[in-house]
């Protein structure tokens, strides 16, 4: 039989055991005066079934021999029930005898849950704090109750119920369930500000994590309500406003309304922007001798005249305690010394560095980490036990933590060791999934429909390792790839990693040919600052090109076929190719997916000779500045420009290992749409050199409500690609002319749940007439 325990019943239950309590103080009080303390001869327990008569003796002040009061008996009835033991505990006296009766709590013998569809049994399970075989209490279910609605309302489900029942068995057993009514979700159906001057309301929405509820709700969870979402979203728009110069920002209140009839919250943040500041003069100030002032006053990124930005200045402390720390300096301290000053609208800035107390790190300690092992959270840290505290390494090492992407949340925190010069580092983390199993479709101008599946995992074992295997291809193309990178290779701030990969693509309307590479290599990351990075690899391939009906071998160059360019037959065959490879980065982008401001720059080196069948050294290079043109319309621009080379050593380039450029570099082209070519076939040949540039202006779409994530863009493209050592086979005759080729347009960029996808739609204003254009290219896909 199943009962409900309700709260009502819990009422009763306590009335009638605080009369219990009355009734069995009152009976011993009737025999106990002021004048005569009762003293009883033995004391005789009733009821117990699985405790030892012993254990609740042991729980008594009242003892046989020694005279005992009303207080004593209330004491022992209290020691009792806290226990958790029992249900019911009365005390009486019966001539010399103190009778103790007792009704023992059920033991659970199976716990259940029923009606859960959003959380599985077992995440249930370690939410509740009741476990089989353990002693059945009311407190602790209803304090399962509660947590179990808890973590629902994490989930942003805010009208669930939970209504604990028991099923009585033999032998004092209950089967324990919890029915569960889920509710629909609850989610945000306004985000407003208030008090906000210089950044809309949208651009701010844009700013938090918090969404309000729309179209595409079902894609996502972020349009729940969460407290600790909305302590989080503080933190980041005081951010935001300090690192856009507003130092004087501050939230007066954030406040999430539930409406119950709607099942929605209103979310409101009352905010006080204050004015913007620019930096004013920035110094350095030291009385440590032997510290030059001046050198290090050039490694600060904040600089007099620009906006104000509390990141600029984290930025510089950083980069003056490592070079202090550097240079035999361990317990230097740097701290800002501000200098506002509001009639100019000024922060002046000094950096002031002295001896910190001599505080050493006696050990660190790591809790929360139930999968990644302890040395993967360790080694971001530039500092260990023993070596000098630093605060300033101790949140550098806290924003590494929560870049790698294995954390829901990293709290690192100091507490005094065993002595006053040691300090004890906690670190907190909550642990989240990194693996993902994903499924991708798409469209691409040039190989149609496309979708790929892959399995990534970016903490194997718990060790940081990122693999990743793939599958994938389109319509005339098939890929297969497997990649592994170990971030710190040998212990070290060095990444190691490999990959083998095989490809195939058919001929199509963009190529004359069947072409297959099948390879591997392998890459090392070595880098020099936080913002750049060296890489080291090498890389073996067989590449194979095919031209349908025909065979080099043994037909010749004059059977080509006639729709064939004889540069594409003479490339018919495969070769090895084994390459070293070295690329400079410089990064400071401040979002990988989608930057708003930073540069990204890269140069690339290929040799390729070390053995194999062929010989020729590649040299590329690609740089993107990004800038927030208009912070609260969201308007980003960007300008890129990016070039190659590609030179035989000893041998004429070949047909495959040149620069194929068109759609993808200059928009308005097919894909291979500039550069040489075959003047009778029209095949495209590749080019030794390319040079190109961009200027794009991102915006929201007008009009479009900008939670659907759509956004407009304009830009101008051009380049050229000019050179190609075909000119040397007989009977190929080449167009080829290295003037500019440039293109305006619009795109349409739409940020989907499930994926980003773009949409061009370019005019060219000049090319050669051998080139061949195309007015609109799209790409993208979904990955789940």
């Amino acid at each position: 039989m199943r009962h409900s325990i309700s709260a009502g019943t819990i009422r009763v239950r306590t009335l009638a055991l605080l009369a219990i309590l009355a009734v069995a103080v009152f009976s011993v009080q009737a025999s106990v005066t002021p004048a005569h303390a009762a003293v009883v001869s033995s004391i005789a327990v009733q009821g117990n079934e699985r405790v030892d008569a012993e254990t609740v003796r042991a729980y008594l002040l009242v003892k046989p021999g020694r005279s005992f009061s009303a207080e004593d008996v209330d004491e022992s009835l209290k020691a009792l029930f806290e226990t958790g033991l029992f249900s019911d505990v009365q005390i009486n006296q019966r001539g010399g005898t103190l009778v103790v009766t007792v009704e023992e709590n059920p033991i659970i013998n199976r716990i259940s849950f029923e009606g859960n569809k959003k959380y599985k049994d077992e995440q249930l399970s370690s939410a509740v704090t009741s476990r089989p075989r353990g002693v059945f209490t009311r407190a602790k279910v209803q304090t399962d109750v509660q947590r179990i609605l808890e973590l629902y309302r994490r989930a942003g489900r805010f009208q669930g119920s939970v209504t604990p029942k028991t099923i009585n068995l033999p032998q004092n057993r209950v089967n324990l369930v919890y029915e569960i009514s889920e509710g629909p979700k609850t989610g945000v159906s306004r985000i407003t500000f208030i008090g906000n001057k210089s950044f809309s309301d949208g651009r701010l929405r844009n700013v938090v994590e918090m969404r309000e509820t729309g179209l595409l709700s079902f894609l996502r969870s972020s349009d729940t309500y969460d407290p600790d979402k909305l302590s989080a979203d503080e933190q980041r728009l005081r951010r935001f406003y300090l690192n856009h110069g507003y130092a004087d920002f501050n939230i007066v209140s954030s406040i999430a309304d539930l409406d119950r009839e709607r099942n929605a919250f209103f979310v409101t943040y009352t905010i006080d922007e204050g004015q913007q500041y620019r930096f004013g003069a920035i110094d350095v100030d030291t009385i440590i001798p032997g510290i030059d002032p001046q050198a290090l006053r050039r490694l600060a990124v904040s600089h007099e005249g620009r906006v104000y930005s509390s990141e600029d200045v984290e930025k510089s402390m950083e980069a003056i305690t490592i070079e202090l720390a550097g240079s035999g300096y361990a317990f230097a301290q740097v701290r800002p010394r501000i200098d506002r000053d509001p009639v100019n609208q000024t922060i002046g800035v000094t950096y002031v560095v002295d001896e910190g107390p001599r505080a050493y790190i006696e050990r660190i300690e790591i809790t929360g980490n139930d999968r990644t092992r302890d040395y993967v959270i360790r080694r971001e840290f530039d500092i260990a036990e023993g070596d000098a505290y630093n605060r300033v390494l101790i949140d550098r090492a806290e924003r590494r933590l929560n870049n790698l992407g294995y954390f829901e949340k990293v709290a690192i925190s100091a507490e005094p060791g065993t002595a006053p010069d040691r300090v004890v580092v906690n670190v907190a983390v909550t642990e989240k999934a990194t693996g993902e199993f994903s499924f991708g479709a798409g469209y691409s101008t040039s190989e149609g429909i496309i979708g790929d599946v892959s399995l990534t995992e970016r903490n194997f074992l718990g060790r940081g390792y990122y693999v990743r295997a793939a599958v994938g291809g389109g319509e005339s193309s098939r890929t297969y790839e497997f990649a592994f990178t170990d971030p710190y290779f040998l212990g070290r701030r060095i990444s190691a990693g490999f990959n083998i990969y095989r490809k195939t693509y058919d001929d199509n309307d963009y190529r004359s040919y069947d072409y297959e590479t099948n390879g591997g290599g392998i890459t090392f990351g070595l880098p020099i600052t936080e913002d750049f990075t060296v890489q080291l690899g090498y890389q073996i391939e067989k590449q194979e090109i095919n031209v349908p009906g025909f065979d080099l071998k043994t037909q010749g160059l004059t059977s080509c076929p006639t729709n064939v360019s004889r540069a594409v037959c003479q490339a018919e065959g495969d070769a090895i190719l084994s390459t070293a490879v070295w690329s400079l980065i410089y990064d400071t982008l401040d979002n990988k997916r989608d930057p708003r401001d930073g540069m990204y720059a890269k140069f690339t080196q290929e040799f390729t000779g070390v053995g194999g069948d062929v010989s020729f050294l590649r040299s590329t290079f690609m740089a993107a500045a990004y800038r927030e043109l208009w912070v609260d319309q969201e308007v980003v621009g960007m300008l890129k420009v990016q070039g190659g080379n590609i030179t035989g050593i000893g041998e004429d380039v070949r047909l495959l290992d040149a620069f194929y450029k068109g759609g993808e570099t200059i928009r308005g082209f097919e894909p291979s749409g500039i550069g040489p070519r075959d003047a009778s076939t029209r095949d495209a040949l590749g080019a030794n050199y390319f040079i190109a540039g961009t200027a794009e202006v991102i915006f929201p779409f007008p009009v479009l409500p900008r939670e659907l994530g759509l956004r407009a863009g304009l830009f101008a493209d051009a380049g050229t690609a000019w050179e190609t050592d075909a000119t040397k086979i007989p009977g190929v005759t080449v167009n080829d002319n290295a003037t500019l080729r440039s293109s305006v347009g619009a795109s349409l960029l739409w940020a989907s749940p499930l994926g980003p996808i773009r949409a061009d739609f370019a005019y060219v204003l000049t090319s050669e007439d051998y080139d061949k254009q195309q007015f609109f290219r799209i790409g993208g896909g979904t990955r789940f």
